[in-house]
């Protein structure tokens, strides 16, 4: 009733050899060393807007692992254009530190993990005015 394939799979026919393969490691180092590096341009934005030293700290240790993941090249370093508000600025960094906690901690690199935790931290910002609970019945 039916007529037997006679040509292979198209996925039989890729030779494995043909394009290049990334473990998942490699995979990793990648997505996290991209992570660092957007965390470290709105850290240089905000850099901009409020200067002070953590920053200045923050921004060489971060520069610091993008080169360590990438095989020692070091990232680059745009100038600032602090058109975005701080809070703003905060609010993003904070969620960019998230995200490389949460690929450090699944490589396993302690050092990325204690660096973006301490990042998160610096950018928590509180909300603008406490909100209050309704006393209706």
């Amino acid at each position: 009733m039916y007529e037997p394939i006679r040509t292979k799979s198209v996925h039989a026919m890729a030779d494995p050899g043909d394009f290049p393969h990334r473990s998942r490691e490699e995979e990793l180092d990648i997505q996290l060393a991209g992570h660092l590096a957007a965390l470290l341009a709105v850290t240089d934005e905000l850099r901009a807007l409020t200067p002070s030293t953590d920053l200045d700290t923050a921004a060489e240790r971060l520069a610091a692992q993008v080169a360590r993941l990438r095989g020692g090249c070091t990232p680059l370093r745009a100038t600032p254009s602090a058109v975005c508000a701080p809070e703003a600025l905060h609010s993003r960094a904070h969620a960019l530190a998230g995200r490389a906690l949460v690929v450090a901690a699944s490589r396993a690199d302690t050092s990325v993990a204690i660096l973006a935790a301490e990042r998160m931290d610096a950018h928590t910002v509180a909300p603008a005015e406490p909100k209050h609970l309704s006393t209706a019945r």
